[in-house]
């Protein structure tokens, strides 16, 4: 059954008009997928690249997903419509045409630096494209599928930045290939989190996602299913390739302790969760993955260089966190 949003044009001021189009934006996670670019990139090239290639492999993947955030409100306007009226798209503070023209316009910004880049890197963003644009369509509501195309996503990111200093698909080393996995495993996991904020409006809308479909405490189990197989999997790939520095073990190990504080609190309050802690499971997610993505950095570039990238980036994500989430998702 088709749901038909009643929008109301509302005339905004220049600010809250900007407002709506960052609260779109998600700054809070469209870092992740550029600083999984960029460590592709770095890993690939085995110290710190130039700054020209560091830049491109950063920010080409977070306009090609900002391009994505506008597509996915488009066409989840009439879900969103069911219990997330507040959003940019339903509250009528930005209207389905801009949405398309937004989205339109990073999409092609995206698409012409990759020229910048590589062939591979152009063919990339149209994978990503049709990858976006299936989930929201196809395998969002089909459960953990929909979960395992968002891992993809994160992989196509991946490869971004390695095809974006190596051009020789034989010459990427077997375990840049293996990390792969983790990205999957990792992204699989945070997107099926992610979704249990959602369960209310998701089961009204007919999506079956997997917490909708198995419930809360399931897919606490397969997060931590996920969690341990991709961890173990870095580890073995770390230790098995000696292809990072000993910075990579020690970053890591704040990585773990997030991951530990998250799963205590999931464990302590999933059986009378809100909406509102729900949220907090997902953006403990948001923390751990800029440390994850970090700590590849520390592996293999510039002490200094890694760290700044670090605090800037975690600076960001927490301060965006903090000032647009709860407005975004109604809370």
């Amino acid at each position: 059954m088709q749901l038909k949003s009643k929008q109301q044009p509302k005339k905004l001021s220049v600010r809250n008009k900007l407002f709506a189009h960052l609260e779109t934006w998600r700054p809070y996670t469209i870092v992740w997928c550029g600083l999984v670019s960029l460590a592709g990139a770095c890993l690939s090239y085995g110290k710190t690249p130039s700054l020209t290639i560091m830049l491109l492999s950063f920010f080409i993947p977070l306009i090609g997903w900002i391009a994505s955030l506008y597509a996915s409100d488009y066409l989840d306007k009439e879900l969103d419509f069911i219990s997330k009226k507040n959003r940019p798209i339903p509250s009528g503070r930005i209207t389905p045409n801009e949405a398309v023209i937004s989205g339109t316009f990073f999409a092609i910004f995206g698409f012409l630096l990759s020229f910048l880049l590589s062939i591979y890197n152009v063919i990339l963003t149209g994978i990503v494209a049709l990858l976006v644009i299936s989930y929201t369509k196809i395998f969002k509501s089909k459960g953990i599928l929909g979960n395992i195309n968002r891992g993809f996503i994160t992989i196509a990111a991946y490869f971004f930045g390695i095809l974006s200093v190596q051009q020789n698909l034989s010459n990427i080393p077997i375990h840049l290939y293996l990390l792969a996995f983790v990205f999957l495993l990792h992204d699989t996991n945070s997107n099926m989190i992610g979704a249990i904020r959602d369960i209310k409006g998701d089961r009204k809308g007919g999506y079956q996602t997997f917490p909708v479909k198995f419930g809360i405490k399931k897919s606490m189990i397969l997060s931590f299913i996920l969690t341990s197989s991709w961890f173990i999997l870095l580890l073995i790939i770390a230790v098995q390739y000696h292809f990072l520095s000993s910075l990579f073990y020690l970053v890591l190990l704040l990585d773990v302790i997030i991951l530990f504080i998250f799963y205590h609190y999931l464990i302590k309050t999933f059986e009378n969760h809100s909406k509102k802690i729900a949220l907090r499971y997902h953006e403990f997610f948001i923390i751990e993955r800029i440390t994850l993505a970090s700590a590849l950095l520390f592996g293999v570039i510039d002490f200094f260089i890694a760290l700044s990238i670090f605090l800037l980036t975690m600076t960001l994500t927490l301060i965006s966190q903090y000032l647009l989430r709860g407005r975004y998702e109604g809370i």
